[in-house]
C-alpha cells in the first residue's frame, strides 16, 4: 500500500519525458484559442486539466485513459466530447497558472487532476488547496453552468502520517467547497501492481490505462448524464 501511494506521487511528476513542460502546455493552450462556443445540441465538452497521467506520458495519445473515456462514452451512446489538457510535469501551481487561458474553450464538465507533482515534492499542502480552490473558482466564474470533478491524488508515505493524511484529506474538502464531484484515487488498483505499469515501474501501460479510464468513468457518467439532463430541460 505504502510503495503504492508512493508511485501515484511520482506518477504525476514526468519529469525529464515526453514533450517539455513549457512546449506541451502551448500546444494545450493554442487548441484553445479562437474557441467557438457549441451549437445547440452539440456533444458535451468534457475538458480534463491534468498532469502526465492525463497527457497519457509514455502512451500513444488513443491510449491515454480520457481517450478510453471518450470511447466509452461513444460505445454507450453519451454525446460527449474529451479535450485533453494534460501536461507532463506540472504542478498546481502550473495548472492555476495557464487555467484562465484553456478555460478560453467551451467547457461543459472540468475535470482537474493535479497535486500529485505537489506532493512529490513536498510542497506546502497549503499551497496546493490554495491552487486548486483558486482553479475550480475560476472555472465556475468563466462556465458558471459547468460541472466540476477533482481527482483524488496521494503524496508519497516517506513525507510522514501527517504530510500524507493532510495531503488525502485536502481533496475532499476542496471538493465539497466547490461543489465538485470527487473522483476515487486515480491509481486505485493499478499503482504498485508491476503488470499494470510501464517499464520505470511509474506510469501506467495501456492496460493500466485502462483501469485508471473505468475509475474515472464510473464517477465521472453520473455526472455527464446530470450536465445532459439539465441541458435538456433548459
Amino acid at each position: 500500500m505504502l510503495a503504492g501511494a508512493l508511485l501515484a506521487a511520482a506518477l504525476g511528476c514526468g519529469a525529464g519525458a515526453g514533450a517539455p513542460k513549457d512546449t506541451a502546455a502551448a500546444a494545450a493552450d493554442s487548441a484553445a484559442v479562437g474557441a467557438t462556443p457549441p451549437a445547440a445540441g452539440a456533444p458535451l465538452r468534457v475538458l480534463f486539466v491534468g498532469t502526465s497521467l492525463t497527457a497519457g506520458l509514455g502512451l500513444d495519445p488513443d491510449s491515454a485513459y480520457p481517450a478510453l473515456i471518450q470511447r466509452a462514452a461513444d460505445s454507450a451512446g453519451v454525446p460527449m466530447t474529451v479535450v485533453n489538457a494534460g501536461v507532463s510535469g506540472e504542478t498546481s501551481a502550473g495548472a492555476l497558472r495557464r487555467i484562465d487561458w484553456v478555460l478560453r474553450e467551451p467547457v461543459d464538465v472540468l475535470v482537474l487532476e493535479t497535486g500529485a507533482n505537489d506532493g512529490l515534492r513536498a510542497l506546502r499542502v497549503d499551497s496546493t488547496r490554495a491552487n486548486l480552490e483558486a482553479i475550480l473558482t475560476r472555472a465556475r466564474r468563466a462556465h458558471p453552468r459547468a460541472r466540476l470533478v477533482l481527482v483524488q491524488m496521494e503524496a508519497p508515505p516517506n513525507l510522514g502520517a501527517e504530510y500524507t493524511g493532510r495531503f488525502r484529506g485536502m481533496f475532499p474538502e476542496v471538493a465539497r467547497a466547490a461543489g465538485a464531484t470527487l473522483t476515487p484515487f486515480l491509481l486505485d488498483s493499478v499503482a504498485g501492481v508491476g503488470r499494470l505499469n510501464q517499464g520505470d515501474g511509474i506510469h501506467p501501460n495501456e492496460a493500466g490505462a485502462r483501469v485508471v479510464a473505468r475509475t474515472v468513468w464510473r464517477a465521472l457518467r453520473p455526472v455527464v448524464d446530470s450536465a445532459l439532463a439539465a441541458r435538456a430541460g433548459a
